[in-house]
């Protein structure tokens, strides 16, 4: 049973609602003094406590992602990255692993639904190879849609998990309920986790002497997919999106990358790249590799890219505020000297670092991303 599972979450709340419930029958039995009885009384008392514990981290990681299998939580998940064949041609770099109907109502036909095509995606450029959740939608079967579609890669938090962004965050969901109320034209996503050489948090860096994550990203997966599905394969037709450090990812490679992406959306993101245990020394102790992937300094240095970005916050509740406030304010400037970099927000009241904050702004993101892609030209 998977970690994330809902029989996994079910199965662990039905043992600590059992063990409270023979706990309090069984109660009177152990009552009394002597050394067994009262040992008996703390082992039923932890084994209550433990279960509901198990219970509700259970919960709250299906709910946030946290962790994304057993391996992952026990810190045995570590695999490497694959290494690619460069001779290998772009439209060969997917493999499709197993397909799955799109949860919304209506009919499950992929016509009426979309599908969401589970594939691996190999990198020429990177070597490394990552697992991927394509949302194809249903326009995309149907006989007078024979046409390239805009593409958005969409990015979890770390460690994060690819299903949450399915399960929890209902990205497919979404862009399906916007496109049929015709607030956004249908387009493929890509949905993957940052964290493509598990455990390390690369924070999409290409890490010198170590994993090539931007490059992976920002090239590899591009191509890729453009190659194996009918979707465009220019910057226009592209943007990336995430939350956390998924955030951090797309605005980071939206302005270090412009030539792979004309859109980035930044749900919660920081500005620069942490360095801590998880991520080790990212930048090979170079100041200039830190700084060009600090997006302030980027700002004051470098030249404005031609691109959309958009970025969240919360007045109350998120720790980015004062540091998203700063970077609005720092494009503006910019775009008061007529540079191309362009900028939205969206500033909830309230709302903390998590999942429920993340959905309420999902559904704007999508929409203002998916008006600012353009349709790739007609390949029939």
């Amino acid at each position: 049973m998977g970690l994330t599972g809902t029989r996994t979450v079910l199965l662990a709340a039905v043992v600590a609602v059992l063990l409270f419930t023979a706990t309090v029958w069984l109660w009177p039995r152990l009552a009394g003094r002597g050394v067994p009885r009262v040992l008996a009384r703390i082992g039923a008392l932890l084994l209550v406590q433990a279960s509901l514990f198990a219970a509700v981290g259970l919960y709250a990681n299906q709910s946030f992602g946290f962790y994304g299998s057993w391996a992952d939580l026990f810190g045995t998940e570590d695999r490497p990255g694959v290494v690619v064949d460069h001779d290998t041609p772009a439209a060969k770099r997917v493999r499709l692993v197993e397909t799955r109907r799109v949860n919304v109502p209506g009919s499950g036909a992929a016509t009426a639904s979309g599908r969401i095509e589970k594939v691996e995606i190999q990198g020429a450029a990177s070597r490394i190879a990552s697992t991927a959740y394509v949302y194809l939608p249903p326009e995309y079967f149907r006989s007078g849609h024979r046409r390239e579609f805009p593409a958005s890669l969409v990015l979890t938090g770390y460690p994060g998990t690819t299903e949450a962004l399915i399960n929890g965050l209902k990205y497919p969901q979404t862009a399906h309920r916007l496109v049929k109320e015709g607030k956004m034209p249908p387009m493929v996503l890509v949905m993957m986790r940052p964290t493509v050489v598990p455990p390390r948090d690369t924070e999409c860096v290409d890490v010198p002497d170590g994993p090539r994550t931007e490059t992976y990203f920002t090239r590899d997966v591009p191509a890729a997919v453009s190659a194996y599905y009918r979707v465009g394969d220019g910057a226009r037709n592209w943007a990336v999106m995430g939350n956390s450090t998924g955030g951090y990812c797309a605005l980071k490679m939206t302005m270090r990358h412009p030539e792979a992406f004309s859109v980035g959306v930044a749900l919660s993101p920081s500005y620069e790249a942490p360095i801590d245990a998880t991520t080790g020394d990212l930048f090979g102790g170079s100041k200039r590799l830190r700084r060009e992937n600090d997006m302030m300094w980027r700002l004051d240095h470098e030249p404005a890219p031609p691109v959309s970005l958009l970025v969240t916050s919360s007045e109350k509740g998120e720790h980015n505020y004062r540091d998203t406030v700063r970077f609005i304010d720092k494009v503006k400037r910019l775009n008061a000297r007529g540079e191309p970099t362009r900028i939205s927000s969206m500033i909830l009241p309230s709302g903390g670092h998590n999942f429920n904050t993340w959905k309420r702004q999902i559904p704007g993101c999508l929409e203002w991303l998916g008006n600012r892609l353009a349709a790739p030209d007609r390949r029939h």
